[in-house]
């Protein structure tokens, strides 16, 4: 995926100019030109070698390669079949697709308040069969209770400056919940002990949260993993991400919300839960863990 920073380096005389409202959007897109020119000079052809062949004005290929005009799907597989490596096609493309709806910026997003936030996911919910959860430091939104929800996003509002519109999230949040009771879906779910331990609401929000926690667990089609804080760890905690079947990878950072399309990079998160889902406890072990998160509530 194009790097999400600005970089710090001495600037690329090839670079774009940054006309995009964000510039991290715009980064990326000229760190996907970067890549298709890498991709070029390998093979040893000039950008106007590869024009020629395209049958392309020599500034069309420029544009392309700096990121100025983003490439069409055909313009896409012209490059990389020109370039010898017709196997990138579909990763790049991805790639491409990605790049403007990658970062949403949460003040964009939540502007108006929470509840848009939430509508966002009720289609990606509604298509996903299998779901792969990490969270590090909450219960994720498919397991909250209202209460606990209602005093986690109240946190985000005053946090964010945002209206205030929690009981309209909250409820949406609460519809998007009858997708944990469809049988036919799977949930893998992976916590850190923390998120069971950190606290939104009182003591009593608090227990009923984990209760609920023990119930849904129990359903067939759900896995629950806590992952202890005395772990041994070969997978350091990361931030909480999504994986919607093997098509979309959600990341939720402090200041966005980032969306992953690209085949190599949901595989790398793929993996990454895989590692994750190592370290934790099943069963019996991790409702030992909630049950003694409860008992450290009184």
């Amino acid at each position: 995926m194009p790097p999400r920073t600005r970089s710090t380096g001495p600037p690329d005389p090839e670079a774009p100019v940054n006309t995009s409202p964000s510039s991290t959007v715009q980064d990326a897109r000229a760190a996907f030109g970067k890549r298709l020119r890498e991709i070029r000079r390998l093979t040893g052809m000039t950008a106007r070698a590869l024009a020629i062949r395209a049958g392309w004005s020599e500034s069309k290929a420029s544009r392309i390669e700096t990121g100025r005009t983003p490439p069409s799907d055909a313009d896409l597989l012209t490059y990389v079949t020109i370039c010898g490596v017709p196997d990138q096609y579909e990763d790049l493309r991805a790639a491409a697709h990605g790049i403007d709806e990658m970062y949403v910026e949460w003040k964009r997003l939540q502007r108006n308040g929470r509840k848009r936030a939430q509508e966002a996911h009720v289609s990606l919910n509604a298509r996903t069969r299998r779901f792969r959860i990490y969270e590090p430091g909450v219960v994720p939104g498919l397991l909250q209770t209202s209460a606990y929800a209602t005093a986690l996003m109240k946190r985000i509002v005053a946090f964010r400056r945002i209206p205030d519109d929690v009981d309209a999230a909250v409820a949406v949040r609460m519809q998007r919940q009858r997708y944990l009771r469809d049988t036919h879906r799977q949930f893998a779910v992976v916590l850190e002990e923390t998120a069971l331990r950190s606290r939104f609401g009182g003591p009593e929000v608090m227990a009923a949260q984990l209760g609920h926690l023990l119930t849904v667990a129990a359903f067939p089609h759900v896995s629950l993993g806590v992952i202890p804080m005395a772990a041994e760890r070969v997978m350091w905690p990361v931030e909480g991400f999504w994986i919607y079947d093997d098509a979309q990878v959600s990341v939720e950072l402090a200041t966005a919300e980032i969306t992953i399309k690209q085949p190599s990079e949901i595989a790398t998160y793929a993996r990454m839960f895989s590692e994750l889902a190592k370290l934790a406890c099943y069963g019996k072990q991790a409702r030992a863990l909630v049950a003694d998160a409860i008992a450290a509530l009184e």
